[in-house]
């Protein structure tokens, strides 16, 4: 299955079938993300209950500290 993800063409690993199992395969669990699923920003309760589909828009923002 290929989504958009950030903008670009992504091809999700076989098994990988919600936004949790997508997270957990870009390494991005314990990380502070927002995730949008088709122009909806999703909690991280909705992760596991989202099922992914070809052609999903899928936005994955991270948050980085600094000065």
């Amino acid at each position: 299955m290929i989504i958009q993800l950030n903008g670009e063409p992504f091809t999700v690993a076989e098994g990988t079938e919600t936004v949790a199992d997508l997270v957990a395969a870009l390494n991005l669990v314990s990380r502070i993300i927002v995730v949008e699923h088709n122009r909806t920003v999703l909690t991280r309760d909705d992760y596991p209950r989202v099922g992914l589909q070809d052609g999903d828009q899928v936005e994955i923002v991270q948050f980085v500290g600094g000065g």
